[in-house]
């Protein structure tokens, strides 16, 4: 805690996506942190301006990444530090809209990435995604080596073109760059929607007293990772050295059954309605997922510290007291 106040005393840090359930948590630790000053450039196409705080060192541009104009007022201020977490987020949503994910996601790094070396950050910071990285023909845990071209979703290829663009940036300008490689974040400040994580969807149905669509089995399992955890290793990855020029994976590390989480979530919810088993759709093509973080203890000393059901009873209580915000922005 005491190397990362020292690092971020003073500076400016800028959020894309900092409007989100973990740019929100990023944006509320620097605060803490210190940082003199936090820039927000989110669209609101997955968040909401009752979840940012509401702080004086703390701005938010409404706009987006692809907006010439917005970039340039979100880099006025000539950040120290970038965190791009901005996208085209899901990969049900870039199955149904793919140009916009590559315009989203592709040429939107890019630009960022163009800023970010006009002005010479500290650091700049990625949020790409493990189950964009890594293919079915990559062996599990998932080891930051073993990436992989079979891929199912122009998502996960969009994320993967990022990865590209900030290794360019990174070899031909030497831009201080980390690839942070996301595994399935859940937590605090998620609204529910059609194109959300399994988990807020699951806690808006159950709490209405609806059955829990499965889409499978139940048995495939995901590696999820409190938004906490995730935040925490993002902060590391702008304090150590050794990071720059990494791709690392964040990750809790352990393994959990769709039908386990749904139980669950029924559970603390009281919901007696039970599950009810769909189709699997026809991208999904990964039974498991789990990722290697020792690169990530290695490298930043990161340790996830939130268990599973723990970081579930954080999240319903979340839910519970901002029921009425979510139930007024839940689009499905």
């Amino acid at each position: 805690m005491e190397k990362a106040q020292e690092k971020f005393a003073g500076k400016t840090v800028l959020v894309t996506g900092g409007a989100g359930a973990i740019g929100g948590t990023l944006v509320r630790t620097l605060d803490k942190l210190g940082t003199e000053k936090v820039i927000i450039l989110d669209n609101l196409s997955s968040s909401y301006e009752w979840n940012i705080p509401q702080k004086e060192n703390i701005q938010f541009i409404y706009g987006d990444i692809l907006d010439e104009e917005k970039l340039k007022w979100a880099f006025k201020s000539k950040p120290d530090v970038v965190y791009h977490l901005a996208a085209h987020f899901a990969n049900q949503n870039s199955v149904d809209n793919p140009e916009k994910d590559l315009m989203v996601n592709g040429m939107g790094i890019l630009k960022v990435l163009q800023y970010a070396h006009l002005v010479g950050v500290e650091r700049f910071i990625y949020a790409s995604s493990g189950c964009g990285i890594y293919g079915l023909d990559s062996k599990m845990p998932f080891e930051e080596h073993d990436i992989s071209i079979k891929l199912y979703t122009p998502y996960q290829v969009t994320k993967m073109i990022g990865e590209l663009y900030t290794n360019y940036f990174y070899n031909l300008y030497e831009l201080p760059i980390v690839n942070a490689r996301f595994f399935n974040s859940y937590g605090p400040g998620e609204v529910p929607g059609k194109y959300r994580n399994v988990i807020p969807n699951f806690f808006y149905w159950s709490m209405n007293g609806l059955a829990l669509p499965i889409t499978g089995t139940g048995e495939e399992t995901r590696d999820f990772t409190y938004v906490g955890d995730l935040v925490n290793g993002l902060v590391k990855m702008a304090i150590h050295e050794e990071a720059v020029g990494e791709a690392i994976n964040l990750g809790a590390g352990k393994e959990i059954q769709i039908i386990d989480l749904a139980n669950w979530i029924n559970e603390l919810t009281g919901n007696e309605t039970g599950i009810l088993y769909k189709e699997r759709r026809d991208w999904d093509k990964k039974n498991r997922l789990l990722s290697c973080i020792d690169k990530a203890s290695d490298i930043l000393g990161y340790t996830p510290k939130t268990e599973f059901r723990k970081g579930l009873e954080h999240t319903y209580q979340w839910f519970v007291e901002n029921w009425e915000n979510i139930k007024k922005s839940a689009e499905f």
